[in-house]
């Protein structure tokens, strides 16, 4: 499966099947994710973050990204908080893969390919994430794309009532 993952910037017109992926999923992203209102699960929803997002895009303060499976929207990849001085030139990476396609490798090709584009069109010299505690399939994720943990952030999000922890992860681009 892996060699049909692909990666492309997010358009309006995916806010649909992101909605449909993420209202069926609701309960399986829950424990991983702060609440949303309930029009982040509609289409309209979808397309007012997706304008939001590709306005920071123009900005250059994230590439929001979609991960396709033989050319169909199954998840999401961003890199977020770009910092593009000169003397820091980093970005966080986020993910997510609907259900419907986990466990077939689409999470690490689609953070591979990402990474490609925070170095090739980004310019960034230091990629960086966060995992909750818990989270070992992301965490596997990153490891396998060379990620390491440095750190850990107490208290650092609030998820289903409480304030939870986050591993944190760095790779140096370009090695």
């Amino acid at each position: 499966m892996r060699s049909s993952t692909r990666i492309r910037l997010i358009e309006p017109t995916d806010a649909a099947p992101i909605a449909a992926h993420r209202a069926r999923d609701f309960e399986a992203f829950r424990p991983w994710e702060p609440a949303q209102p309930a029009d982040f699960f509609t289409p309209e929803g979808q397309a007012e973050r997706i304008d939001s997002l590709l306005d920071g895009y123009r900005a250059g303060a994230v590439w929001p990204g979609v991960v396709l499976a033989d050319d169909q929207v199954i998840g999401q990849v961003t890199v977020g908080g770009i910092l593009p001085q000169p003397h820091l030139r980093r970005g966080s990476v986020g993910y997510w893969i609907a259900s419907v396609a986990q466990n077939q490798g689409h999470a690490g090709h689609a953070v591979g390919l990402v990474l490609r584009v925070m170095t090739d069109e980004l310019g960034l010299h230091r990629a960086e994430a966060s995992t909750h505690l818990e989270n070992l399939p992301s965490q596997r994720v990153l490891r396998r794309n060379g990620f390491s943990p440095y750190g850990v952030a107490h208290s650092s999000i609030l998820l289903d009532g409480s304030w939870r922890d986050g591993l944190l992860w760095e790779r140096v681009l370009g090695d």
